[in-house]
Parts: structure tokens; C-alpha cells; sequence
């Protein structure tokens, strides 16, 4: 299992390094109002963005994650996204 560290840079973006074999460093932007939408305020921004890394990384590996991101663009590749993270 790969391991996720997700660290606060700003309130809006996240750097997030994924250790699976070969380690990798992202960028994601988080937008409050999308966060709100997937999360109901139940959980951090930053439990989302490490729940939705686990839900990328069941679906490609950590190479294949693009390395600078808006949060909502999973969506765009994973029509299913919303749905599950949202569980």
C-alpha cells in the first residue's frame, strides 16, 4: 500500500508525496466551496485530498497522477469520483 502525506501549504492548496515504489510530489488546489460540496464538513480538506489520492491510486499508479491539480478535475477523468469520495 502506498504510503500519502498531505501537507498544508496554503488554505487552498495541498503538496501531497506518494511513496509506492517510486515516490512522487503533487500540487492540488482545493477549492472551499467544492470541499464543502464533497465532504458536508464532516472531514478535513486535507482527509479529503488524502481520501481522493487513495481513491487515484486504485484506479493508476502514483506516476500517472498528473503533478499539479485542482481537485475537481478527478471528476473530469473519474465520472464516479463525487460519488464515492462523498461516501
Amino acid at each position: 500500500m502506498a504510503e500519502i502525506q498531505v501537507i498544508s501549504i496554503n488554505e487552498q492548496t495541498y503538496k501531497v508525496t506518494v511513496a509506492s515504489g517510486q515516490t512522487t510530489t503533487h500540487e492540488v488546489n482545493v477549492d472551499k466551496a467544492y470541499a464543502q460540496k464533497l465532504t458536508g464538513g464532516k472531514i478535513s480538506t486535507a482527509a479529503l485530498v488524502k481520501k481522493s489520492f487513495e481513491f487515484l491510486l486504485e484506479r493508476e499508479s502514483n506516476n500517472s497522477i498528473l503533478r499539479r491539480f485542482d481537485l475537481s478535475v478527478i471528476a473530469h477523468y473519474f465520472p464516479e469520483y463525487e460519488r464515492e469520495i462523498a461516501k
